[in-house]
């Protein structure tokens, strides 16, 4: 027994995340990203062999994921500071709306359906899929940023759908701010440094909302966080991204790209089939 819990059911759980880690380390080596657009759909396939429940799976999922997360984001964060990249301002504008955001997806988290994750899931990953296969560097909404309102807006939009998908933000806020035209380094930076009260807060609210389903979740869970997954499958996926890695350098740019929007695709087949 291991805090109450049968030793074989966490051998068991720990067996599938580090598999999960595996997986997730090369894709995201391969594609070169991370975050919950590879952690969620991976786990969600761990989590189903596992045999949780369909209606408290994919919330466990994007917890898990945030709080993989927290660490890498601050690191991420820091080093982009350093170097001066980060628009403080920005951030300013966009912490608090965007902890409100993330307040109201983990209030969601905790009353609504498996199916609206999904859905919303599948939706961000179309988002995705477009820029890749047909963006342009010269789509713009404006050569400066917008007013406070709007971006106050953009910050409360940003995190609710972060919240709800189990990624830190960094692609949204990338897309919004190159929309503004600023460059690729001040959005990766500013970024890094929005994803880290995302993150934060989510783990947070996931772990909260989940309390009251605890008898559905997997031992060593704090509400819809695993704690098995938090420990074991940062640093294996750290670890595999490498090889990952070198398989991506072997392979031509478009084709990667390609390779990338063909898996993101397959993942919202799955997830639209599974709501069937």
């Amino acid at each position: 027994m291991i805090l109450g819990v049968p030793t074989g059911e966490v051998a068991w759980l720990a067996l599938l995340i580090i598999a999960a880690g595996v997986v997730t380390g090369l894709l995201a080596g391969l594609f070169g990203i991370g975050g919950g657009v590879i952690m969620v759909p991976v786990l969600y396939e761990a989590f189903r062999m596992l045999g949780v429940p369909e209606d408290v799976r994919m919330q466990l999922c994007i917890g898990t994921s945030f709080a993989i997360l927290v660490p890498t984001t601050l690191r991420s964060y820091l080093a982009h500071r350093a170097k001066g990249a980060v628009l403080t301002e920005v951030l300013r504008q966009w912490v608090v709306p965007s902890v409100i955001g993330v307040a109201i997806g983990s209030w969601i988290a905790a009353i609504a359906p498996s199916a609206v994750f999904k859905i919303v899931f599948v939706l961000f990953l179309y988002l995705l899929i477009v820029r890749l296969l047909f963006g342009r560097d010269s789509w713009r909404l404006g050569d400066a940023l917008p007013g406070r309102a709007a971006m106050v807006g953009y910050g409360g939009a940003i995190g609710l759908v972060s919240a709800l998908v189990g990624v830190a933000g960094g692609s949204l806020c990338n897309m919004v701010l190159s929309l503004y035209g600023k460059t690729i380094h001040q959005a990766v930076a500013t970024a890094a440094g929005f994803g880290v009260p995302i993150t934060i807060a989510a783990t947070v609210g996931y772990a909260v909302a989940g309390l009251g389903h605890q008898a559905e979740l997997p031992p060593l869970s704090i509400g819809f966080v695993s704690l098995i997954g938090l420990v074991l499958m940062a640093p294996i996926s750290s670890l595999t991204a490498t090889y990952g890695a070198r398989l991506a350098h072997a392979m031509p740019r478009r084709r990667l790209e390609i390779a990338f929007g063909l898996f993101l695709l397959a993942i919202s087949v799955r997830f639209l089939a599974s709501l069937a």
